[in-house]
């Protein structure tokens, strides 16, 4: 028996097609068994490449984690959770490993209740208003293709230095309506190019 399809054995001297059905291999040309094997063998390789990947992103981790450790012990304090950006440089500067922390944000209910102040607010302002502030005060509510809200437009909309009073309750039930749904962390690694310049190393490290 051979392996043809995940966790489905196929019969020996058949090959199974896309709709499922069991060909045997005689009917199936050279080409489409080369080209079989060509795609199941460079998967394979993909497959180990990936698992090595992830490997040595948790080896990664673990290693940084062991530093932070370090560093409390040198100055007799106890490691806490890592809530932070946090940066390992080689003695010369030249190549740095970054673990970066972020939070990922989505709305409570109370985001409703922030947009309902924000639409009186604007129609209190109708008259003689900016319009470009007007503008961008309506456009931070736009849903994308996916109807999805943009987080980082609605959260700008807390720097505006607006004293209005109503404004001001708009903005205290957007601060209640954020939540931090995951807290994602990344490790990256950087080195000098010829100009000096930090840049990534790249890895594609966050999927795995």
């Amino acid at each position: 028996m051979s392996i043809n399809n995940r966790n489905e054995a196929v019969p020996e001297g058949y090959m199974k097609d896309r709709k499922g059905r069991l060909v045997p291999v005689a009917q199936v040309s050279d080409y489409d068994r080369e080209m079989d094997a060509f795609v199941r063998a460079r998967v394979a390789e993909a497959k180990v490449k990936s698992q090595a990947m992830a490997d040595f992103k948790r080896q990664s981790f673990g290693d940084c984690y062991a530093w932070i450790e370090l560093a409390a012990e040198k100055f007799g304090r106890k490691p806490g959770g890592l809530k932070g950006n946090v940066t390992f440089s080689s003695f010369d500067g030249s190549q740095q490993i970054k673990i970066a922390v972020q939070d990922k944000l989505t709305f409570g209910a109370e985001l409703q209740v922030a947009k309902d102040m924000i639409d009186d607010c604007l129609k209190a302002w109708s008259q003689g208003a900016d319009e470009k502030l007007l503008t961008l005060i309506t456009d931070a509510f736009d849903v994308d293709k996916e109807g999805k809200l943009n987080t980082g437009r609605i959260i700008s909309l807390r720097q505006l230095d607006i004293t209005d009073e109503l404004w001001q309750q708009a903005m205290e039930a957007l601060n209640k309506a954020l939540v931090v749904s995951v807290t994602s962390t990344y490790i990256n690694f950087k080195e000098q190019d010829d100009n000096g310049k930090m840049v990534n190393i790249p890895l594609d490290i966050a999927g795995v």
